[in-house]
């Protein structure tokens, strides 16, 4: 699998070419429809489910019998529930961390696209093999895992289609993922349903918004 799927990072180019074709993919995807989300609920993989309050950066996670109500802006507040019961545990903090970095994970397999202008972020413009414009982002700081970097693959119309990652939980570089599975929700934002990565399948269902 290595030598079949393993790729070098690729290089592109800096600046207002690059900002140009990142601002074309938000347009693709009505960026100020997602803007003025106020709420996305949603499931990842039938394991982990969001309330995510993105208007005031709070997110309900709940797996198993554990409900966390995550304050991203500063997770010190953040409050456990084990059973639908306020935990004063010395295991609380693990569980804000797991919450933590479950929602990293599991929202960016949901609104990845939209993040390409987040502060510590790097853009590139990258011409593929077949001369097409790819818009290369690499995240410098911020998440679980800063220094990680994705490769957007754009249709005609720069919505995207599917992205290439070189990130540090993987040991193959360039491993590409689908973004073909889009749904229109309820406040115009356009969110993937389901990602084909390999030989699974990484569904996102149960997925509701609101302003």
């Amino acid at each position: 699998m290595y030598i079949k799927y393993n790729e070098d990072l690729p290089v592109g180019i800096h600046g207002e070419q690059a900002d140009a074709l990142a601002n074309k993919m938000l347009d693709a995807l009505d960026y100020e429809a997602y803007k003025n989300t106020n709420n996305i609920e949603w499931t990842f993989k039938k394991r982990h489910h969001y309330e995510w309050d993105k208007a005031n950066n709070i997110c309900n996670v709940y797996w198993k019998n554990n409900k966390v109500v995550l304050n991203l802006n500063d997770t010190s507040k953040s409050e456990v529930y084990i059973d639908n019961t306020l935990s004063q545990s010395d295991s609380n903090k693990a569980l804000i961390e797991q919450a933590v970095s479950y929602f990293n994970n599991d929202s960016f397999w949901l609104v990845g696209p939209y993040k390409v202008f987040d502060a510590g972020v790097q853009r590139q413009l990258v011409k593929t093999d077949s001369k097409n414009d790819a818009l290369l982002i690499t995240y410098n700081s911020g998440g679980s895992t800063p220094g990680d970097s994705y490769l957007w693959i754009l249709d005609e119309n720069y919505k995207p289609t599917a992205f290439k990652m070189w990130v540090s939980i993987l040991p193959i570089e360039g491993l590409e993922a689908s973004w073909s599975d889009w749904t229109t929700t309820e406040t115009g934002a356009q969110l993937p349903t389901f990602h084909k990565f390999l030989f699974f399948g990484l569904e996102i269902d149960n997925i509701k918004t609101s302003n």
